[in-house]
């Protein structure tokens, strides 16, 4: 082609003909080929759409009438819409953004909780992704060595809106969206959100170096490790954990020593790690600090952490973040096609890569205080925002949707601050930081403002979020109630409170069983590994009758009834990927939540007992106490609009045609 002739190609050009070019490979060049194409698109659209994780449309609305969102009043006054949102069943992140994501329903997309259970073993699992090792491998001494490659997938069914979209030739770039990890395939520009793993596969593993006694509540996939150091001659020695090495028999975890060497004068000290070294004052935070794990002499893997030097005297406190996963050389996939986070990386530097980077683990257990977790969380913010306007500035056609998380982490953490009858309510705290949700919504109002400085009169704005919120009083111990009803049995009952992961639980004699956030399940005979209960009007009686007991369950403080609805998921789903579905779903009144040990097969005392812990915010209520937002530069043709219609409203806005098993609608003018 002459120079005269060439014509630079749109990224919606580029996107048809590298779909069209892939195919022909793949098919030898065959002239049948045909790119399937959903609709006419209309290609020089533009639409942007943020989404606020957590924001509740109870306070945004008190601080639009105040004055504190003025991007938001803006949208309002300029003939725009607000609505409060249909989230999903249950209203947990990575269920609710799966159905923004497929436009179905947990029946549809198959997430119906963070955790579900290998029903052979009682087992938990992740929900949302399966990680299996290498088929084959041999051993050399005390080395292993994988044959053929292991995989992670993405356990989600459907197709992302964002496919949608490249198959008719409308480019997008997806920031950030949840419960996408890994990736998707699509040559759209995408980056892994919430579910990313830290470098360790876990939701984050913050490493606490001190010499004073200190305890770490552990997280379920998560949490933190304390390290028992000695300062001797103002020298600590010490080791940063990594992944596992599977190339090593029994996969030991792979570490690097490091040294911190303490001013013997000044509140200051000086870290050695992998012939690097930096200088921290007490209370600063390093920058991102590049470290890598050698397997074996062959293979390595890269990873970026904070250190944040809390106090060198008279006791030392070292806190280092949970490894996030270098995006320059990302150990696993993290972004389409794999060069994005790269390009990010280039332009920004180190950025945060794992799916939740707030450090709530950290603040409950006491390692970061307030004002540590705000700096941290504050950092993750404005790299969101610098991402934002640089994604905005080059946004000439399709959809841009990008993703915040601070407003769901801080309200998990500081709602306690807010709720004078919340256990752990602090007066002298709540003087300090109870503004800080007014605070963060005046930061997603600040997000929404660059994104309307960047739309022109054609471009659809759309801002959602997945659900609100609201206090979370109150534990509810589903296996101890299943327990004390005669649902569920022990081995030895006189060892109740020790129990775990149903080490305890005599299943030939238990018909019922708790695990995730939200779900109950049927000790189903051919389903679960010992099943007890027979499929059919057996079970379908057993599951009404459980159902109508706990919407009748009451809490012996209050009166009130923990669980607000019990759901029966096959009278309320819709979809043909019910197989791990759990056979109830609690939805909880206001205040109430699942407890914290009950999920993984745990048996407190108490039915229901008082969340005395910083994570004191939640959403696990009934849908309708915690619907998100939804604010358009549009008009909404729909009183009560569901997530799952702003999929369909999103490929409607470029004429792509929705599938079949999209159960959303369009609702924009």
């Amino acid at each position: 082609m002459s120079d005269t002739k060439r014509t630079a190609l749109s990224r919606r050009e580029f996107l048809k003909a590298g779909v069209a070019a892939s195919a022909a490979i793949g098919l030898g060049g065959a002239a049948r080929f045909t790119p399937r194409v959903y609709g006419q698109a209309r290609a020089t659209k533009k639409m942007i759409v943020l989404g606020l994780d957590g924001m509740d449309p109870v306070l945004t609305r008190r601080w639009i009438d105040e004055g504190r969102l003025p991007a938001f009043r803006k949208i309002l006054e300029a003939g725009g819409d607000f609505r409060p949102l249909g989230t999903s069943l249950p209203p947990q992140t990575p269920v609710a953004w799966s159905n923004f994501i497929t436009g179905m329903d947990p029946g549809g997309h198959g997430i119906f909780d963070f955790f579900n259970r290998d029903p052979k073993t009682y087992v938990p699992v992740f929900s949302a992704t399966e990680t299996s090792g290498a088929a084959k491998t041999i051993r050399i001494g005390k080395t292993v060595i994988p044959l053929s490659g292991g995989q992670i997938r993405n356990l989600r069914k459907g197709q992302a809106f964002w496919q949608l979209l490249e198959e008719a030739g409308i480019p997008s770039t997806v920031f950030k969206m949840p419960s996408n990890y890994p990736p998707v395939a699509s040559k759209q520009r995408t980056l892994a959100g919430m579910n990313t793993p830290d470098l360790k596969g876990s939701y984050g593993i913050f490493s606490y170096y001190t010499n004073e006694a200190t305890t770490i509540t552990q997280e379920a996939g998560g949490g933190g490790r304390v390290h028992d150091v000695f300062v001797v001659g103002n020298r600590v020695a010490a080791e940063l954990p990594g992944p596992a090495n599977s190339f090593r028999a029994g996969a030991p975890e792979a570490t690097i020593p490091f040294q911190v060497f303490i001013d013997p004068s000044n509140a200051a000290a000086k870290i050695v790690i992998q012939g690097h070294e930096f200088v921290l004052k007490e209370r600063e935070w390093s920058n991102w600090q590049h470290v890598h794990f050698n397997l074996i002499p062959t293979q390595s893997v890269h990873g970026i952490c904070l250190f944040y030097l809390k106090e060198v005297r008279p006791k030392f406190k070292l806190y280092v973040s949970p490894i996030h996963m270098d995006p320059a050389r990302p150990a696993l996939p993290i972004s389409t096609p794999e060069s994005y986070s790269r390009e990010l990386e280039k332009r920004f530097g180190p950025f945060f890569t794992k799916g939740l980077p707030a450090d709530t683990s950290a603040l409950d257990n006491g390692v970061l205080d307030e004002e540590e977790f705000l700096t941290l969380d504050a950092m993750v913010y404005e790299e969101s925002m610098a991402m934002l306007e640089y994604e905005l500035g080059r946004l000439d056609e399709g959809l841009l949707f990008f993703y915040f998380s601070n407003a769901d982490q801080r309200q998990h953490m500081f709602w306690r601050l807010v709720d004078p009858g919340h256990p752990a309510y602090d007066a002298k705290l709540a003087a300090r930081f109870g503004d800080v949700i007014a605070r963060t919504y005046v930061e997603m109002d600040r997000a929404l403002d660059l994104a309307l400085k960047k739309a022109d009169k054609d471009t659809v704005v759309l801002v959602l979020s997945d659900h609100g919120f609201n206090s979370f009083r109150r534990g509810f111990n589903l296996n101890t109630w299943l327990l004390r009803e005669g649902y569920h049995r022990l081995k030895r009952p006189w060892k109740q409170e020790e129990s775990a992961y149903f080490d305890n639980t005599d299943w030939s004699k238990t018909r019922a069983y708790g695990m995730g956030l939200n779900s109950l399940f049927i000790n189903e005979r051919g389903r679960e590994g010992e099943g007890l209960v027979a499929p059919g009007a057996d079970k379908d009686n057993l599951v009404r009758e459980i159902a109508r007991k706990l919407e009748a369950a009451t809490d012996p403080l209050t009166g009130e009834h923990p669980v607000l609805r019990a759901f029966i998921a096959k009278d309320t789903y819709r979809g043909k990927n019910l197989e791990m579905a759990p056979d109830i779903v609690l939805g909880f009144n206001r205040g109430y939540r699942i407890s914290w040990q009950s999920p993984l097969g745990g048996f407190p005392k108490e039915v229901v007992e008082d969340n005395a812990q910083k994570w004191s915010g939640d959403h696990m209520s009934a849908p309708d106490v915690l619907p998100g937002i939804a604010f358009t530069n549009r008009k909404f043709t729909a009183e009560s609009p569901f997530l799952y219609d702003l999929t369909a409203s999103v490929l409607d806005v470029f004429g792509a045609e929705k599938p079949k098993d999209m159960i959303g609608r369009n609702v924009l003018e």
